[in-house]
């Protein structure tokens, strides 16, 4: 390397270094924001208080890990990554790492397989060499991820410029994400009526078995509709985001975390747990701007993977098995519209008084779904309660639930991306939104 490239370099390194310290200025004020908002509960501070009896002992804490994710992503600014190396180095690194990732689950699933099967008495010793292969790529992923979460956060950040979401050529706050298992949240809603009253975000390692205790001590404890749920990712600051093998899942989980972040520093993210219309505009907004985003990425970054589907924050489980010969004369299964149908049903169900006339059609629901391909665990009020609120799309979980529809309107009608998040960013209510777009 040359003297004359040295101090050129020096200066990019030290630009992104002051553009990463700047970003992580803002943890702190993020991270008292998060605890001010409290646990995602849009009312009913004493039924909030209430269920968190149940789960004091196992709720994830915040504070731990934002520090040790801040550290590292420090760390990883000034090393000078992404910007010593070439687009193309930067693209061979991500698809290096989401391949690893994806050989990763294929022997994570070997492991399960052998653990599983009871014909296999010394599991140990059946899986001493899966063990072993898995502990080298494991290392060898560890080694790829801060290198490659730089340069997925330059990528995002990229094209947040270029669509005019930034402020003297930077995203505000920074974009910036960290791979990580993460917390299931409890979610509750009242059994009457579907609303998300509380949102508790607990324990990453809890069993199915801790699961399943846990909602129906809540459920029978307080009279109410609990649902232990995954998640994908979760917008502290840095965002956690969840392990996957997809770049486009990557790049839309990223975008849609920090728009959270964006829109906490206004009103419409200050304000996300005072109604649940709110929550809904909210999740719904960071929902289009992560597919928009996450789209444009791959476009530009990895244009021949860019034809592949989406693959959404909040997806059921794919179908269980492969169609039979006879499948084929059916109509294709609508997972959308059998579940606005759903949610319609037992929205009514509920509005007549029919509470447990409605668990029972939900139920019976669930069946069918899974009769159909789609594994779900639960189907109740807490489950519409927390997908609902995704209403990125038209039908689905969020029912005849008039918010979501009009945040589509909304982003229909704006010029640009950039003035759709800008517009409704510094709503304070549904009603703003409704007379937005009016005719």
């Amino acid at each position: 390397m040359s003297n004359e490239t040295q101090p050129a370099r020096f200066v990019i390194i030290q630009a992104m270094f002051q553009r990463t310290l700047r970003g992580l200025e803002l943890t702190l004020i993020l991270f008292i924001l998060a605890l001010v908002l409290g646990y995602s509960a849009p009312s009913g501070a004493d039924g909030l208080e209430k269920a968190r009896a149940y789960t004091r002992q196992i709720e994830f804490k915040y504070l731990s890990w934002v520090g040790n994710a801040a550290f590292l992503k420090l760390r990883a600014a000034s090393v000078g990554a992404p910007h010593t190396f070439e687009t193309e180095t930067q693209r061979r690194v991500v698809l290096e790492y989401t391949q690893l990732t994806h050989k990763i689950f294929e022997k994570e699933r070997e492991l399960e397989t052998i653990y599983a099967d009871a014909a296999i008495t010394d599991k140990e010793l059946a899986s001493d060499s899966l063990r072993a292969e898995l502990a080298k790529m494991y290392a060898q992923q560890a080694k790829l991820a801060p290198l490659t979460e730089a340069i997925v956060q330059e990528q995002v950040s990229q094209i947040l410029v270029e669509i005019g979401l930034a402020t003297a050529g930077q995203p505000m706050p920074g974009v910036a994400y960290h791979v990580t298992p993460l917390p299931s949240s409890l979610i509750i809603s009242p059994r009457d009526h579907i609303e998300q009253t509380a949102g508790i975000p607990l324990d990453t390692q809890l069993t199915l078995d801790q699961i399943s205790a846990l909602e129906s001590d809540v459920d029978e404890g307080l009279n109410v509709s609990s649902l232990v749920v995954s998640i994908g990712g979760m917008a502290l600051y840095p965002s956690m985001v969840m392990r996957s093998s997809n770049p486009n899942w990557f790049l839309n989980t990223v975008a849609h975390e920090w728009t959270h972040n964006y829109l906490t520093l206004r009103p419409l993210g200050l304000l996300y747990s005072k109604t649940p219309e709110l929550r809904t505009m909210n999740e719904t907004t960071a929902s289009i701007v992560g597919n928009e985003i996450g789209a444009m990425a791959m476009e530009q970054f990895y244009p021949e993977l860019a034809f592949r589907p989406s693959t959404t924050l909040r997806t059921v489980s794919a179908p269980l098995s492969h169609p039979e010969p006879g499948d084929f004369l059916r109509p294709p299964f609508d997972y959308n519209a059998e579940m606005h149908k759903t949610r319609v049903t037992a929205d009514a169900l509920l509005a007549e008084g029919k509470i447990e006339e409605a668990e029972a059609y939900m139920e019976s629901r669930r069946l069918f779904f899974i009769q159909n391909g789609y594994l779900i665990r639960k189907l109740n009020q807490a489950f519409f309660a927390f997908h609902g609120a995704y209403a990125d799309r038209p039908g689905g979980a969020a029912g005849e639930d008039p918010v979501g529809p009009a945040v589509r309107a909304l982003r229909d009608q704006s010029e640009s991306l950039a003035d759709f998040v800008n517009t409704i960013s510094w709503m304070t209510d549904f009603e703003q939104l409704k007379a937005a777009v009016s005719p």
